[in-house]
């Protein structure tokens, strides 16, 4: 059994779309960090997103763990020509194919960007690399909500308009088990 332990990175402060655009982590919150570092198994490998916000914060987890390199399959959703625009002038600009977006995910992409499909086909690659090149291990896995969601689509067997609705807070784990026939949950969305 592998133990993924799935961080979303640290506040952006961003009131609009945040997808490749690389912008910092606010790692602030010593307190929380701190936390979330003892709350995560000491002996776990740490991995993360490529982006800046998500490296940061896997750096501030992993005194004492070992640290594999980035892998740009576990980026956020790339969010195209949406990336940097409020969800207000998206809603405007783009009404019908914003709406499909959110309300039939799957095969809809952001104008220049990625559907949920593809986003889950590449982190789960990702994930599928990781549990076989350290099986049994416990692995902290520092990426993003949209990356974070679509594992947990995957292991629950849902679809992603039921998964969209799911609260993935910043600096918070959610732990899936991969077992040979299939997934566990351990835990969805935890603050320590």
């Amino acid at each position: 059994m592998t133990r993924f332990h799935l961080v979303r990175h640290g506040p952006t402060h961003e009131k609009t779309f945040v997808g490749w655009r690389d912008v910092p982590a606010d790692l602030s919150d010593h307190a929380a960090i701190a936390r979330l570092h003892e709350g995560l198994p000491q002996d776990a490998l740490v991995v993360s997103s490529d982006l800046i916000r998500a490296v940061a914060t896997a750096d501030a987890i992993s005194a004492g763990r070992q640290r594999l390199p980035h892998d740009p399959d576990l980026r956020e959703f790339d969010f195209g020509v949406w990336d940097g625009m409020h969800h207000s002038e998206v809603s405007a600009d783009y009404a019908d194919h914003s709406r499909a977006f959110w309300e039939t995910p799957g095969d809809v992409e952001a104008p220049g960007g990625e559907s949920w499909n593809a986003v889950a086909t590449r982190v789960s690659a990702a994930l599928d690399r990781l549990h076989v090149a350290h099986p049994e291990a416990d692995i902290v896995v520092v990426g993003h909500f949209g990356m974070i969601l679509t594992q947990l689509g995957r292991a629950r067997g849902t679809s992603p308009y039921d998964t969209l609705g799911q609260k993935i807070d910043n600096l918070s784990v959610t732990s899936l088990h991969r077992h040979a026939d299939g997934w566990n949950i351990h835990r969805i969305n935890h603050v320590f």
